[in-house]
């Protein structure tokens, strides 16, 4: 049944669909500048729109994940289990069935172990550019560090240990069908074959944002398939050869051309949103999200030049769980207090690194007084990189790439983020939590918060160690880059949870080892 007009009497301010030997002008140009219209395919046939559930992406516990790799990693959590079961049952010919069948929990358990540390090392990741030598070394990295987690397991509970060696098979095995199924993926994914089919209401400036966007994602969970442009459109910044001239009944092309998702990006929705055709669209199956909606979901991130007061005001998430925040304090008590075990030695191996290198002269220890949770300040304390001078006369400075202010032992546990180690104390105090936006000098959240006001908002939550800005945006010290992050730390602040944080330490593992964001 068709969706009565709500609009039965308002002049149509879309453009009209246009003869194959038409071109649409702009009407706020030259006469001789032409905008280059694809002919839609039109039908009067509806097809049901396509399932998309493993399209694109969605949400999981707050956070927006592409769903081809919740596909990718329940396909090779399976695949595993069933080659490294056949494995065991090759490697031990005259164990019976039933046998077999007790040694099933820890051949899960030892699949598990390896798709987390597949995971820790970004290949689950929408950000991944590796070729397929650097998946593989990748994949190499992850599952020794998961055959040396799980022979210290084993040496603790060695009743659920298997025979000597076996370990070492089952990562071979695990190496072989993993490289097979990240090589089988990825081909599929440049084919387009799980990306989301979206369609864009604008042509604007808002709209050149997915333009560009559709060019710098790396495995992009859409396929732009064109731009509807409103006749009253005063500039048009998107290539003129996307745009498609459809006049107001754009419904039907949607159906017929397999369309997901129609997403809106009107400069001004005064210019005439086209309200019958979207509900038209959205009752028939096609999801209608806003831009920054879009945005958030595809790039992990809110784009501040683009939101208002009123959509942070009925945006799902920055939502208060004491039994949330419960467990994640818990969790911090617990993890910091390992870790401060575990790396006890590394700690001390620093600290006289850095005594002998200063010649026993200046602190170790480096305290510096940060912004906290709800704006209070408090010290964070580091392992001296910097020479003793480094800001002798009273003026804070941002931190710079090759900093000559940086110490040779400084560079050393700079790189590989060993200076960040006495944080975990703050953390155990609770003064941060293992996950969350980076702390910053009161000084230059002064001024940041004076270039965006939306800066305080990250101190919604507690300070961490490591947080999503760091898996996401390269090594940067300046208010640029601040800003630049905080699209991230927003996102943070907005979606942040259990899930979440863990999805965030499994990633910093990647960090560490390659290098990759920033401290």
């Amino acid at each position: 049944m068709r969706i009565m007009s709500l609009r039965a009497n308002k002049k149509n301010d879309f453009v009209e669909t246009q003869s194959p030997d038409s071109v649409l002008v702009d009407e706020t140009q030259s006469p001789d500048s032409t905008l280059v219209d694809k002919e839609p395919v039109m039908s009067k046939k509806r097809h049901l729109p396509r399932t998309h559930f493993f399209r694109g992406k969605f949400r999981l516990f707050g956070h927006c994940i592409h769903a081809q790799f919740i596909l990718l990693a329940i396909v090779e959590f399976s695949v595993l289990i069933g080659a490294n079961y056949l494995t065991y049952r090759w490697l031990n010919p005259g164990v019976s069935e039933q046998e077999l069948l007790k040694q099933l929990p820890q051949i899960v358990g030892v699949s598990l172990v390896f798709i987390i540390f597949i995971l820790s090392m970004g290949l689950y990741s929408g950000r991944q550019r590796e070729s397929l030598f650097g998946v593989l070394s990748r994949m190499v990295v992850a599952l020794s560090f998961g055959v040396v987690t799980l022979a210290l397991f084993f040496l603790i509970f060695p009743s659920l240990s298997f025979d000597k060696g076996i370990l070492a098979v089952f990562a071979l095995t695990s190496l072989f069908c993993l490289g097979g199924l990240h090589a089988i993926f990825y081909k599929f994914i440049d084919g387009k074959i799980l990306s989301r089919r979206i369609l864009v209401v604008g042509a604007g400036k808002r709209a050149s944002y997915i333009d560009e966007l559709r060019h710098k994602t790396d495995v992009r969970g859409f396929d732009q398939i064109g731009f509807i442009a409103p006749r009253v459109t005063q500039h048009v910044h998107v290539k003129p050869e996307n745009i498609l001239s459809l006049g107001t009944n754009f419904c039907n092309y949607a159906l017929e051309n397999d369309i997901d998702e129609i997403v809106i990006a009107l400069d001004d929705r005064r210019q005439g949103l086209p309200t019958d055709e979207l509900l038209n669209c959205r009752m028939s199956g096609i999801d209608v999200v806003d831009m920054l909606d879009f945005f958030e979901r595809e790039m992990g991130l809110l784009q501040l030049d683009l939101i208002q007061p009123g959509w942070l005001i009925h945006a799902a998430g920055f939502k208060r769980n004491i039994f949330r925040s419960m467990i994640k304090r818990s969790f911090d008590i617990i993890a910091s207090g390992l870790l401060l075990l575990i790396f006890f030695p590394f700690i001390i191996f620093t600290a006289i690194a850095i005594l002998i290198e200063s010649g026993g002269k200046g602190p170790v220890l480096y305290f510096q007084q940060r912004t906290g949770l709800g704006g209070t300040p408090f010290n964070v304390i580091k392992f001296r990189s910097m020479q003793t001078t480094a800001e002798a006369d009273g003026q804070a400075r941002w931190a710079e790439t090759d900093d000559p202010r940086v110490t040779r032992v400084g560079s050393f546990i700079r790189k590989y983020r060993l200076d960040e180690l006495p944080q975990v104390w703050n953390v155990f105090v609770g003064e941060m939590s293992l996950v969350g936006p980076r702390p910053e000098r009161p000084v230059f959240v002064d001024n940041l918060c004076k270039i965006n006001p939306l800066y305080t908002e990250r101190h919604r939550v507690k300070p961490g160690i490591t947080g999503w800005a760091q898996l996401c945006y390269p090594y940067g010290a300046s208010e640029k880059d601040s800003i630049e992050k905080l699209k991230y730390d927003l996102y943070y602040v907005k979606n942040h949870g259990i899930f979440f944080d863990f999805y965030i330490l499994m990633q910093t593992v990647e960090v560490v080892l390659f290098k990759k964001g920033s401290r």
